[in-house]
């Protein structure tokens, strides 16, 4: 007689126990061997990142694997909010999705039908195949499955910043990110997150999910700006990556025992 399984904890459920600020990292390199050293980091949360790395539906599986023994909660950033690619995020047993650049209310609440069963959403029904429901593991998988699923919208555009009381605010919308990197970008400075127009634009979007009661997080791998973002009222950040300590942890080597 098969076992039956417990789901573990979304990221909304981590959201609303949490009593402090939640700290999390990127998991961009693609190795589960990485990913698993950083599970067991101490961190809350490791987004595993489908958009800017080299990051398949092959390595998004291993990760998850190899990091499901850990106390960290895995998000995992689809390349587009398409919803064929997160219906296969989805089956393959990513509990916490996060879309980038959602710019509206109507692309916002597109995300939400994405993960959501019919009918409540579109979501293509393949419980019984996958590795979401541990292959109908997980009683009442399909009647529950709205519930054992997060979604986190990223907020990275000054569209998406015009209107973000209004994004945090749809029904299904469990937590925005805010993209400095890319919101810089689209106010016209380029690479400049800590601009203080960019720093003002993320700590408007703060607030417009305090307004909403929609938790809000940000990217700040500089740790006096995560200070400050903490301090506005962030319930989650993203303070580094796997590839970004290696990348300065190598240098500091070369500096340390090589010289220019």
């Amino acid at each position: 007689m098969p076992i039956q399984l417990t789901p573990t904890p979304t990221f909304a459920d981590r959201l609303r126990e949490a009593d402090r600020t939640l700290y999390g990292m990127w998991s961009c390199g693609g190795s589960a061997l990485v990913a698993e050293i950083c599970a067991g980091s101490g961190l809350d949360l490791l987004l595993i990142d489908g958009e800017h790395s080299p990051v398949g539906l092959e390595s998004t599986l291993a990760q998850l694997q190899a990091v499901a023994a850990y106390p960290v909660t895995p998000v995992v950033r689809a390349p587009i909010g398409d919803a064929v690619v997160l219906k296969q995020l989805l089956d393959l047993g990513a509990q916490n999705i996060l879309v980038p650049m959602v710019d509206s209310v109507e692309q916002a609440e597109a995300m939400v039908r994405a993960v959501r069963y019919p009918p409540l959403g579109v979501r293509g029904v393949g419980s019984a195949l996958a590795r979401s429901s541990r292959w109908n593991r997980i009683p009442d998988y399909l009647a529950r499955a709205h519930d054992l699923v997060s979604l986190t919208v990223q907020i990275e555009t000054a569209e998406a910043l015009a209107g973000a009381r209004e994004i945090a605010a749809v029904e299904g919308v469990d937590a925005l990110l805010v993209g400095p990197a890319d919101l810089a970008a689209s106010l016209g400075l380029l690479g400049q997150q800590n601009h203080p127009d960019v720093v003002a634009a993320v700590e408007r979007v703060i607030r417009a999910g305090r307004e909403a009661g929609t938790p809000v997080g940000v990217n700040a791998f500089d740790p006096a700006t995560a200070d400050r973002y903490a301090q506005a009222g962030a319930a989650f950040l993203l303070v580094g990556s796997d590839v970004t300590l290696v990348a300065r942890a190598s240098e500091a080597l070369a500096d340390r025992f090589v010289g220019y």
